[in-house]
């Protein structure tokens, strides 16, 4: 009845044991970790009580149904109806809900969107992409902030944002691969139609309680000039941090900040995720999950397509899902993808790229 991905029982041993914790003396001595413990709590409740409204819903729609049956009422049909309809809706939203049951799949996350082959139209495709990731963010209330930047002619060579807000990771973690344009370029003063590819890469923000070891023998620190925006103070002292991780080849900066302090924080945060991602794939021998940003940005690796002419289609290989309003799906409205993706994984079905198929 709940879907069959988790246990409520043990959902609700969970929330009791975390509700205990609250009543003891001091628990407010270290706010911090209260309030760790109470968006903890808050997490249990929403993944529970959806299901227990939906309950009743079905409950209240058999015994409207039952109400008609006997009193061969078919006024109540429509309404009967919209009720199972609403029903379904819910149900399949909730069901996607219950598939992110990762570690850290109900953190925030790290969106990285590089350029590849296409020049200018690459870099184009970039910040079209970053404003559909923003859009969505928009849309679903959370809250987005850049922190690397590296403009190009023509748009952006290359972006990190950091997006903050509940399952933020395990929405966008099947977002990561290349992403292929296929278009009349703007910029091709014979209008002759381009392909651009941009790879979008996806790690999760952790909290204190995932520990990752980084020992300081194994990194490079270079500091340098924020460029781009962010005026004079920026642009005249070494406020940027480039860290680098020895073992791994990691690389992370963050620009955005007119602090060094601030910037370091950061981008120890950002390594401490990519470190994180790369040591759990080691550990369950899926490099795929690394490996996206290492890919070629090229064709022959893309997870999507984005076709504006001779016909506007977005499709993705792996799921082949698709769509023919474009324009929505460049305004942020991508759930549908992400769903279908996460259904069919969670299925055990496959959804690798079908990368020689022409769009």
């Amino acid at each position: 009845m709940f879907g069959g991905v988790f246990d409520p029982a043990s959902v609700e041993a969970k929330i009791k044991e975390k509700e205990s914790v609250t009543a003891q003396p001091g628990f407010w001595d270290d706010p911090k970790k209260a309030e760790k413990v109470l968006s903890e709590i808050k997490l249990l409740k929403n993944r529970i009580e959806p299901w227990k409204a939906l309950l009743a819903e079905i409950e209240d729609a058999e015994a409207l149904f039952e109400l008609a049956t006997e009193g061969k009422d078919e006024s109540l049909e429509a309404e009967i109806k919209a009720s199972l309809d609403t029903i379904k809706e819910k149900y399949d939203k909730l069901s996607i809900l219950n598939l992110l049951s990762d570690e850290v799949d109900q953190n925030g996350a790290y969106l990285t969107i590089h350029s590849g082959a296409g020049g200018t139209e690459a870099c184009d495709w970039t910040s079209m992409l970053f404003r559909m990731y923003s859009r969505w963010a928009e849309r679903r209330g959370y809250k987005l902030q850049v922190v690397d930047l590296l403009e190009a002619e023509g748009g952006i060579k290359s972006v990190t944002a950091e997006i903050t807000g509940e399952y933020v990771f395990g929405y966008l973690k099947s977002e990561a691969g290349v992403h292929r344009l296929v278009r009349i370029s703007p910029f091709d003063a014979n209008a002759r139609r381009h392909t651009s590819f941009s790879s979008v890469y996806v790690f999760p923000i952790l909290d204190d309680t995932i520990e990752v070891d980084i020992r300081p023998e194994d990194l490079r620190v270079d500091t340098y000039r924020a460029s781009g925006a962010g005026g004079q103070h920026v642009n005249k002292t070494d406020s940027a941090v480039r860290y680098t991780h020895l073992p791994t080849g990691i690389v992370v900066s963050c620009q955005t900040e007119r602090s060094q302090t601030m910037n370091r924080q950061i981008a120890m945060n950002m390594l401490r995720a990519r470190l994180y991602e790369y040591y759990r794939a080691e550990k369950e021998k899926e490099n795929s999950k690394f490996a996206q940003e290492k890919k070629d940005i090229s064709w022959g690796n893309q997870i999507r397509s984005y076709v504006f002419q001779p016909y506007t289609m977005v499709k993705d290989h792996r799921t082949k899902y698709e769509v023919g309003n474009i324009q929505s799906v460049m305004d942020g409205n991508i759930d549908p993808f992400i769903e279908t993706y996460l259904s069919l994984k969670w299925k055990g079905l496959p959804v690798s790229s079908d990368d020689d198929e022409e769009v």
